[in-house]
């Protein structure tokens, strides 16, 4: 009986441990977001592409792409602003654990087994301007496909960072019917290339 009363009080321990740094990593993240337009960006961008590919109508469909520019333009500019932002915070702060589950200070006991977060949104801000300046001359369907997966793997990222690869990526499969693999088959190569490098996926 006493064995089990030490399991329950280690195992209450550890979650009030994980819970503390989960909440503080949210805070930290929401704290630079919440400047910023980028999740609003984002969500018109999203809605956006699905109403153009439903568009019938070839000029109107010309029209709503012309306006998804702008956008795209707006949110690539924004999200290089945040990703310089928060590359200011202490890099204890931003390291980002590589373990599959969530463990209280994995970043502090594997600093091996984790990346900067820093340096991530560097490689999503990159990501980003580079499909919204199209210097490879994608079509308008294709440029929407590789954007829709540069944003969700950056949104793949942050949740990694605040909680953990493993939840990161059930939160993917379940909004968005989309796998961690096949996001980084989707997006750029410029950016899969360095996001591997980064993260040893």
């Amino acid at each position: 009986m006493e064995f089990l009363t030490l399991v329950a009080l280690v195992a209450a321990g550890f979650y009030i441990l994980k819970s503390k740094e989960q909440r503080q990593r949210i805070a930290l993240l929401g704290r630079h977001l919440g400047r910023y337009q980028i999740e609003k960006l984002m969500e018109s961008l999203t809605q956006g592409y699905l109403r153009c590919l439903g568009e019938d109508d070839a000029e109107r469909r010309q029209q709503i792409w012309h306006l998804l520019d702008a956008t795209e333009e707006k949110l690539a500019g924004q999200f290089q602003t945040f990703a310089a932002d928060l590359a200011r915070e202490p890099e204890a702060d931003t390291r980002v654990s590589r373990l599959p589950v969530a463990l209280p200070f994995a970043t502090t006991l594997f600093p091996s087994a984790s990346f900067d977060l820093r340096e991530a949104l560097r490689i999503h801000a990159r990501g980003i301007a580079g499909v919204a300046k199209n210097a490879e001359g994608r079509s308008p369907k294709s440029k929407a496909f590789t954007m829709s997966a540069e944003l969700f793997l950056m949104q793949h990222t942050c949740h990694w960072f605040c909680k953990s690869k493993a939840v990161a990526s059930a939160r993917m499969l379940a909004r968005h019917q989309t796998s961690y693999e096949q996001l980084l088959e989707a997006v750029s190569p410029e950016t899969r290339e360095a996001y591997r490098t980064l993260t040893g996926q």
